[in-house]
């Protein structure tokens, strides 16, 4: 049962420096207001295996879920990966130079792992409305790293 979104933002900026934004995890809450906190559970450059544990506050409800790097090709691509809830969570960003700056994609996906018939039915009743909270939070989210790098 997966769940999948993507949404693109074209961004006025380098994918050097829009890839710097997004790759900066422990300023990702001074730079996305969806994010209360960030707990950095490895140390070193952003890569794959960098792993930390990120708050937020979705529909009146905060969040922690420990996230890692599962891929890392600077400056064209990372996935970041999250296991909460018996769900598996896949955040895809591509970057693509396109007139003078950055096509950012954002792909996400939501795979319920062990889905028992409970979860199945709370998903076909509630996937299409958690998927519609979720595409707004991440529209922020994208304008928020759009707006962090065309201000530099």
């Amino acid at each position: 049962m997966d769940h999948k979104t993507s949404l693109t933002q074209h961004v006025h900026a380098s994918p050097e420096r829009v890839w710097s934004v997004i790759s900066d995890i422990p300023g990702s809450a001074a730079t996305l207001s969806g994010i209360d906190s960030v707990q950095m559970l490895s140390e070193g450059p952003y890569g794959e295996g960098t792993r930390w544990k990120e708050t937020r506050t979705m529909m009146g409800r905060a969040e922690t879920v420990e996230m890692w790097v599962a891929q890392a090709d600077p400056p064209h691509s990372t996935t970041v990966k999250a296991l909460q809830g018996g769900a598996d969570y896949t955040s895809r960003f591509s970057l693509a130079e396109r007139d003078g700056g950055t096509d950012l994609t954002l792909t996400f996906g939501a795979d319920v792992v062990k889905p028992t018939a409970l979860s199945k039915i709370t998903m076909a009743l509630f996937g299409k409305l958690g998927m519609y909270f979720t595409r707004k939070a991440l529209a922020k989210d994208l304008a928020e790293i759009a707006a962090k790098a065309e201000s530099h």
